[in-house]
């Protein structure tokens, strides 16, 4: 067989090196000179490896950490929204429309806690940016025999942003049982969809949904930036501007809520591939969002008393608390009604 080049094995025996010494600085609380003596080499290199493995994201830092600010929000958004848990997350100044990052983060040692508590035998699991990133910020953890279900259909015209991402990567990082669903986001008629749930595969994951005792959900904004209209799921752009026009202010599992909560009739109905929004009732469902592009649909969608948690940032969280959702959806709808024809 023949041998790796002389380079390839030197940076793989490096790059194993730096994981080791970050390991067990970071894990093991062990200084860069404890590490150095360890491994026989100099302070300066065991200082390089830990900054190269953290430069490398190898590392993720998780702060077991209060800060009373956030802690005052949660009160508030809970008592307002008729929540069981909210967590409130500091700003990072990330640039982006989407604070993924510290999202990401949180919905990460989220996930962890909750499978440490060996509280869930098959969550549901929705997809997006930021259900991506919540995974992507996972280390390798152990599942405890729970299972992951994809709740939403996500085969779509335009690979935006894969879906399928979210649950691979589960899948991957923990080691659990996960299920897809194979299936677009919308059919083309409500026959269609009971022609589809009538196959065996199918079938056998609506009923694993249904044994789904906790869910983690994105919630879409209504508009061209949101995860379903860059996957080009959407009829056209016309569609969306009429959903607009409907009174649609949030989009969750493919069905639509008006500002106070309430579910709205479009052409999607009975044309989506997922359970209806009323049937995760009774059970633990967490929204994980923000950014000001999505306060007035997070809002609209706290407001269908369907969700348990909110996984949410601080600044998200303040204009939620202060109302600032009403006048998001009001600029928004401003600037959606000076581009309609």
């Amino acid at each position: 067989m023949a041998k790796a080049p002389r380079a390839l094995r030197e940076s793989v025996e490096d790059t194993d090196l730096a994981a080791r010494a970050a390991w067990l600085h970071y894990a093991g609380g062990m200084t860069q000179s404890a590490i150095a003596e360890r491994f026989g080499i100099p302070t300066t290199r065991a200082h390089r490896m830990i900054a190269r493995a953290a430069k490398d994201g190898l590392v993720r830092v998780f702060v077991d950490a209060e800060v009373s600010a956030c802690l005052a929000l949660e009160a508030e958004l809970a008592r307002d929204f008729g929540l069981e848990h909210c967590t409130v997350v500091p700003d990072l100044g990330e640039p982006g429309p989407i604070p993924l990052r510290a999202l990401g983060l949180a919905g990460a040692s989220f996930l962890m806690g909750l499978l440490d508590r060996r509280e869930h035998a098959v969550i549901g699991v929705g997809h997006g940016r930021t259900m991506a990133a919540m995974v992507d910020m996972m280390p390798a953890y152990d599942a405890g025999g729970a299972r992951f279900v994809s709740i939403l259909g996500g085969l779509t015209r335009k690979l935006a942003a894969n879906p399928y991402d979210v649950i691979h990567r589960l899948a991957e990082k923990t080691g659990a049982e996960a299920f897809l669903m194979p299936a677009p986001m919308f059919v083309n008629t409500p026959a269609d969809r009971r022609m589809m749930l009538a196959q065996a595969g199918l079938a056998e994951i609506m009923k694993t949904i249904e044994t789904a005792s906790l869910c983690i959900l994105g919630i879409g904004a209504v508009d061209l930036s949101g995860s379903v209209a860059r996957a080009n799921a959407f009829d056209s752009e016309e569609s969306l501007d009429e959903l607009r026009r409907r009174g649609a202010r949030a989009e969750v599992l493919g069905q639509f809520l008006d500002a106070a909560g309430r579910s709205i009739s479009t052409p999607y109905d009975g044309r989506v591939m997922a359970p209806e929004l009323d049937s995760l009732r009774g059970r633990e469902v967490y929204a994980i969002a923000g950014g000001g592009a999505k306060v007035a649909a997070l809002g609209a969608a706290l407001r269908s008393g369907i969700f348990t948690g909110l996984i949410t940032d601080e600044a998200t969280a303040g204009l939620l608390a202060r109302g600032g959702e009403s006048k998001e959806a009001n600029r928004r709808d401003e600037t959606a009604g000076a581009n309609d024809p």
